[in-house]
Parts: structure tokens; C-alpha cells; sequence
């Protein structure tokens, strides 16, 4: 792949051969930064599983980057109440699934209390191409609304490694303190690492990659990161 002037000169920055700590990592990939917005800064964890294994949670990221989110709760009778007045932009059952079937999706989290997922689950072909299918690993098929709502509302975010057994996550933007990116940074490594499968054998975390939209890559010590929250 051929990369412009810009990066070629950013990349010249990062010795290929260092694996940083946490802090020391994302404060170069701040200083790496070149282009004129406000890049993202996303982490790429590779880990050990065997093929039958994978590893899927949540995490509520100490320090938020994004606006709020638009919550739909799937509920019937009082729940529906109970929901708007905890947060929730949405709240319903049939009318609210009619609609969805009809094209409208202006909501960026669903959520379900367990009665309705017979009547959710026929919106399964929209809403889980769309990564927005209601899940109990995923704590969005729950009846604490209350709960769910407040995790939600403060960013909690799903996290799940692909079929290459890496996972992918936005942590940060380059422009907040390179602190609050590291400790956003340990909160989700301590999360993985919590999910780690009883069998898995050897090191779990093979590696841990950090950069910014447009910028080069910067290796993160997975084993200092683990343990500095700690």
C-alpha cells in the first residue's frame, strides 16, 4: 500500500523496533498527527484463540469522546414510561417495529426487555445487518432498564474480536489529553483480559497496536497495559 508524503514523514517519527507503554504510546500518537480534524484514536488487539473461541463484552470507557446516544427500548405497558424517564430517546412495541420495517433507523442502540425479542427477532435482518440487534451477552436484552440506560447513555460500547481474532475499538480522539486516552486504553485491555476463555493456552494478548485515523501504527506493551491499572 502506498502511503502520501504526510504519513511517510509521520512514520519516520515511530521506531518499529520500541513497544511503548500505554501513556508514552498515545502521547506519540498525538504528536504524529497531521492532518487538520480531529482524528479518532483506535487500538487493534490481536489475540491467541483457537478457532472454535472468541471474545465478545461491553465497556464503559472512563473518559468520553462521543456525543450521547439515541436509545430504542423495545417494552410494552408501564416499561414504556419507565424508559423515556430514565433516558431513552424511543420507547414502544408494535409501533416502533412497524416503523423500523419501513426503513426508519434515526436510533444508534436498541434495546429489549425480554418479552419483546419474540417480536424483535423478525427485525433480525435489519437490524443485524446493521450491528444493532438486541443481545443478552451484550446486556441490551435486559430488564434493568434503569441500569442499561445509565451504562449506555455514558458510552458503553461493545467490543468483540473478528475472524482474524483481532479486536477493533475508537478509544479517544487526538485531541484530549494523552492520559485520559491511556486510561481509556487500560480500562478496555482489563476488560479482554477478564474475557479470556478458561482453555486458552500461552499468552492471550499476542499484540496491541495503537493509532490515529490518517496516522502510522505505534506498538503498545499488552503486558505493562494489563497491569498498570492494577
Amino acid at each position: 500500500m502506498k502511503h502520501g508524503k504526510k504519513y511517510v514523514e509521520a512514520a519516520k517519527k515511530v521506531d518499529r523496533t520500541q513497544v511503548f507503554e500505554p501513556a508514552a504510546a498515545c502521547a506519540l500518537v498525538k504528536e504524529l498527527k497531521y492532518s487538520k480534524f480531529d482524528e479518532t484514536v483506535e487500538v487493534h488487539v490481536r489475540l491467541n484463540l483457537k478457532k472454535s473461541q472468541s471474545v465478545r463484552d461491553t465497556v464503559v470507557l472512563p473518559n468520553q469522546f462521543r456525543g450521547e446516544k439515541k436509545v430504542l427500548v423495545f417494552c410494552k405497558g408501564d416499561r414504556v414510561n419507565e424508559a423515556l424517564e430514565n433516558g431513552a430517546a424511543y420507547a414502544g412495541d408494535t409501533e416502533l417495529i412497524e416503523k423500523i420495517k419501513g426503513g426508519w433507523l434515526d436510533f444508534d442502540v436498541a434495546v429489549a426487555t425480554p418479552d419483546m425479542m419474540k417480536d424483535v427477532g423478525k427485525l433480525g435482518m435489519i437490524l443485524g445487518r446493521r450491528g444493532l440487534m438486541p443481545n443478552p451477552k451484550t446486556g441490551t436484552v435486559t430488564n434493568d432498564l434503569k441500569s442499561a440506560l445509565n451504562e449506555l447513555r455514558k458510552g458503553r460500547t461493545e467490543f468483540r474480536s473478528d475472524k482474524t481474532n483481532i479486536i477493533h475499538l475508537a478509544i479517544g480522539k487526538v485531541s484530549m489529553d494523552a492520559d485520559k486516552v491511556a486510561e481509556n486504553l487500560t480500562t478496555l485491555l482489563d476488560e479482554i483480559y477478564r474475557r479470556r476463555p478458561a482453555d486458552a493456552k500461552g499468552d492471550f494478548v499476542a499484540s496491541v497496536f495503537l493509532a490515529s485515523t490518517m496516522g502510522p501504527s505505534v506498538r503498545v506493551s499488552a503486558a505493562i497495559a494489563k497491569n498498570e491499572k492494577r
